[in-house]
C-alpha cells in the first residue's frame, strides 16, 4: 500500500491500521510505504530509504524493528521517531 493514510481522519487511519494487523496476525504480509510516524512506529519491521529523495535517495539506511531505527544515528526517521516512541513509553 502506498501512502494509505493520505486524507484519512485519524479515527479512520485506526480502523486501517487494525485492518492491516489483523491480515498480519492472520499470517500475511503487509507492505506499506508510509510517511505518517504514528503508522510507522505500529510496525513489525521497518526499512528505512533515503538518505534523501530521488537522485540522492533510493539506498537502504536502516532495517529493524522501530525500536532498533530509532537508535540508528544515520536515519532521519529513526530521528523523528525515537521521541515518539519514548513518549508513549511513558
Amino acid at each position: 500500500l502506498d501512502e494509505p493514510t493520505t486524507g484519512l481522519h485519524f479515527a479512520d487511519i485506526q480502523q486501517l491500521l487494525d485492518v492491516l494487523h489483523r491480515l498480519r496476525d492472520h499470517g500475511n504480509t503487509v507492505v506499506v510505504i508510509e510517511h505518517n510516524l504514528d503508522v510507522i512506529k505500529t510496525a513489525d519491521w521497518l526499512v528505512d530509504l533515503g538518505p534523501e529523495g530521488g537522485s540522492r535517495g533510493g539506498q537502504i539506511i536502516a532495517t529493524g524493528t522501530p525500536e532498533q531505527v530509532a537508535e540508528m544515528e544515520q536515519s532521519y526517521t529513526g530521528h523523528y521517531l525515537k521521541p515518539l516512541l519514548i513518549r508513549d513509553r511513558a
